[in-house]
Order: structure tokens, then sequence, then C-alpha cells
């Protein structure tokens, strides 16, 4: 005979599917605290975050890459020449928050001047399209996206950075990348790489399509990777730039014209319209390709930024005792307490 209680039940289910699917992560990785990093004497005042002498950096924070993330700050923080001068804008996203997402970082960078925000999946979610590897299709994975939206709007320039990588030079420099004069305004900064086939980012519907391959015929268009930008935010701003880059994603959805996650939108909007900068301030590739991962050597010419982009992690390898050689050089920076990596 069925429970009196049975309706009570069926309510009780029916009110937790309306329920919204934001879920908080509460992470068990404990790291280190890092040592405090003071400015050098001739470094300018910086007050707050407004400051045109703060030196402001962006990335995403997750669970998966929080130990990346960790090593990242540190290696910013280690090779900086007026470390006190950099301010962090964290943004984590509101399906997978880490509730103590504060705690961590403040735990082990006690004197570190950050802020954390908190993207809206909403905003993105219909507008992903599945890519080459899953990874890619994490909503965070936009929120550079819409940086301009998210920092105070004092934040004139901010330098994003990727989770999976490691500075070995100041960031100072990084951060005064010219970005040109009034005449020719550039809203966005990165090393290109103009030996890559730019054609396989896009498919054969954009390509045969002329009213789409329209789009680079007066632009010197070359490769560039995300994970390492500086951003005009002004400029930005003024140009309505995420209008634009979202333009292209409900196109892709109509009809796929790309395969590559949230690469290709950038490229639509400013390949062969960027600042330059020096391709040793991206290092990329050292986690191979989408697909394997395997083991990759470093790209000729000096280094100031090494990147794990592609599949490989170095967390992921060391712990797994099938690192690569150069895997090596980020193992000084992890700051995981319970690690068996290598330690400088």
């Amino acid at each position: 005979m069925p429970s009196s209680n049975f309706p009570l039940i069926l309510t009780t289910l029916f009110l937790l599917l309306l329920l919204p699917t934001t879920t908080a992560v509460t992470t068990t990785l404990r790291f280190k605290e890092a040592p405090k990093f003071y400015n050098s004497p001739n470094c300018p005042s910086a007050q707050d975050t407004c400051s045109t002498n703060a030196i402001n950096v962006a990335m995403t924070l997750d669970s998966d890459y929080l130990r990346g993330s960790m090593a990242a700050i540190l290696s910013v923080l280690q090779h900086s020449s007026c470390p006190e001068n950099i301010r962090f804008h964290f943004v984590e996203s509101t399906s997978a928050r880490t509730d103590n997402i504060q705690q961590i970082i403040s735990t082990s960078f006690p004197y570190l001047r950050f802020h954390v925000y908190t993207f809206d999946d909403s905003a993105v979610l219909g507008l992903i399209s599945t890519s080459i590897r899953s990874a890619l299709d994490c909503a965070l994975n936009y929120a550079r996206n819409y940086l301009a939206d998210l920092l105070p709007t004092c934040v004139q320039k901010v330098v994003y950075l990727d989770s999976d990588l490691i500075l070995v030079d100041d960031i100072t420099k990084l951060s005064q990348t010219p970005f040109g004069n009034e005449n020719d305004k550039k809203v966005l900064a990165a090393p290109e790489y103009c030996n890559a086939n730019f054609t396989s980012y896009f498919t054969p519907t954009f390509w045969s399509n002329p009213s789409l391959s329209i789009t680079f015929a007066e632009r010197n268009a070359c490769y560039f990777n995300t994970g390492v930008m500086v951003i005009d935010l002004v400029r930005w701003r003024e140009g309505d730039y995420t209008r634009k880059i979202i333009e292209w994603m409900e196109l892709q959805k109509r009809m796929r014209i790309y395969e590559l996650g949230s690469l290709p939108p950038f490229l639509l909007v400013f390949a062969g319209n960027i600042a330059p900068v020096d391709h040793r301030w991206n290092q990329h590739g050292l986690g191979g390709d989408n697909f394997e991962g395997l083991c990759r050597d470093l790209h000729p010419g000096p280094v100031s930024l090494l990147h794990w982009s592609g599949k490989g992690k170095p967390w992921v390898r060391l712990d797994g005792n099938k690192a690569c050689p150069l895997d090596a050089l980020w193992a000084p920076y992890d700051l995981l307490q319970t690690s068996n990596v290598l330690e400088s």
C-alpha cells in the first residue's frame, strides 16, 4: 500500500528539480605558504588597483587547474621587479565555484592583493559549440571575452594569463607592451605565429563562403595563442569587442565555421590587427597536441614564459611518473603540500 507521504515526496523531488544547477566545489588540496616578495627600490608607488602604476593580471580559477594557477602566481611574483604593484583579478564560474578558493589563495599568499569575480556561465553556455577536446568546452574558457565587463572600469589595461604556465621574467616588461598611437588603435597584444597553417583553424564551410572568408581579405592574419594576452580594456569597451566575439559565436551555432573552442572567435575579430609581442613571452605547446599530449621541446630563442598548452599538464604528468623533460622547469613552482615532484 502506498505511503501517505508519497505526494509529499513527489512534491519535494519536483522542487529539487527546479533548484539551480550551480554546484560549489570544496577542494581538499593543501598548498604551502609562498615567500613574501618586495618591490625593488626604484618601483613607483601603486596604492590601489586603479593606480596607473598597478600591474593588473587576470586569470581564471577552477578546481581542476588550481594547482597550475598557484604555480603561475608564484612565478609571476618571484620574477617581478615590483611584485607589490601587482593586482590579481581571479575569475571563477558560477556553476563550479570553489567554496574555499579565497582562503586557499590567502593562506599561500598572505600579502597578495587580489579580487575574485564570479562569471555567470549562463551568459555563454548557449553559445558554446563542441570542439575537438572536451576541456576546451568549459564555460570558464570564455570568461576572457568578458574581462572588460567583469573588471572595474578604472582598470585600463590587463595581462591575461592561462593557468598552465610559468613566467621566468619580469611581467612588467610584458605589461608595458606598446599598443600603437591614436591613429593605429590596437586593442590586443600577443605573440603571433605566421608560420602556422592559419586556414586549418576554420572549416571548409567558412573558406568556401565568400561573405565569410572576406573577413581576412585585407588582413595579414596569423595565429596567436589567447593564453597570454595584453588587453587595452578602454579600447575594448569603446569598440564593444565582446559583442563582436559573441556575434561570431552565434553564427557558429547556425553553421559550423570552426572546431577549436574559444580561440577562433578571437582570431576572427583580431587576427592581423594586434600589437606584436616577442615570441619569448609565450613558449606555448609544451603540453603537446590536443589528443595525446606528447612531450615537446622549446622553440628556438630566448624564453620569458613557458606555456603547457595542449592536453598534457606538468602536474598530471609528474604525479603519474610520466614527466617530460621540460616539466622539471615547472616543478620548483609547485606549492602543493603533499607533492612528490622535484623541488629546487
